[in-house]
């Protein structure tokens, strides 16, 4: 049984075009729509936009990370899948939070507040979440992390991580701390373990092998990459890789607009075949 996972980093539901002169104070501050010759960057809400772009894509599970707890039912609703959402950081007041959001998002930026949301798509090969379990990874300084783990109907169990940004030493004790909980969670079930890690294979290769050796979780995205979707006993039909930057892009005004600073990680996988 195949199916494709995908990985994304939503950048608290904000657009990032890659010309940093797009980012001005008179956007920040008063909304206004910045534009160059191929680009646009706005500040405005885009629930709407991100809730398209990704019904539109071909996935059977979506492990979201940096995504505004607001954004978890738009999200479910408009791809037909089921959610799962664990809270992160910054959600004291969510209301209000949310409410300051829709009126000026880059001002208040990563003050809304996030959470890690797992879709999974009704009707697919995977069936519908069966168990739904929340670890809180660390609470304090610098920020709360929190690992959603999932399991499906078919058997697959999933944990979807943001792990410490900045910090390469607690980013890796928070993913080795995910991974022994999602794993004593699974027991022998097939495991999908993702997210933005934070890590980088070339400069962090010790955390990468202590995943594989301890809990059988392979192959990293690439040497440079953040964002991984590692798996153990399941079969690798397309390996984990990044879109290409105009894939996550949508028109606007004849102009590119970019979802997001970090580029969805894809790859399509295969449960193993009953014994």
């Amino acid at each position: 049984m195949e199916f494709t996972a995908i990985s994304w980093n939503l950048f608290h539901g904000r657009d990032f075009p890659p010309d940093p002169a797009l980012f001005t104070w008179r956007s920040r501050l008063l909304r206004v729509t910045e534009r160059n010759a191929t680009h646009v960057q706005v500040n405005r809400d885009l629930v709407r936009e991100f809730a398209g772009l990704l019904a539109g894509t071909g996935w059977d599970v979506a492990l979201l990370q940096e995504c505004p707890p607001r954004y978890c039912l738009p999200l479910a609703r408009a791809c037909g899948a089921e959610p799962h959402r664990a809270l992160t950081s910054r959600n004291s007041l969510g209301a209000l939070r949310g409410l300051a959001a829709r009126l000026n998002p880059d001002l208040i930026a990563s003050g809304e507040g996030g959470s890690n949301l797992t879709l999974v798509r009704a009707g697919g090969p995977l069936g519908g979440i069966a168990e739904r379990r929340d670890l809180t990874i660390h609470e304090g300084r610098p920020e709360r992390r929190s690992m959603a783990f999932s399991r499906t109907d078919a058997g697959l169990c999933m944990a979807n991580l943001h792990a410490t940004n900045d910090r390469p030493e607690m980013a890796a004790e928070d993913v080795v701390r995910a991974a022994t909980a999602a794993s004593e969670w699974a027991g022998e079930a097939p495991l999908l373990f993702g997210g933005d890690l934070n890590l980088r294979p070339v400069e962090n290769p010790e955390v990468f092998a202590e995943l594989r050796k301890r809990f059988g979780l392979a192959t990293p995205t690439g040497p440079r990459a953040i964002d991984h979707l590692l798996v153990r006993e399941l079969d690798v039909i397309e390996p984990p890789h990044q879109w290409p930057p105009g894939q996550r892009e949508l028109r606007e005004g004849g102009l590119a607009l970019r979802l997001s600073d970090h580029a969805p990680v894809e790859a399509r996988f295969a449960l193993p075949a009953p014994r």
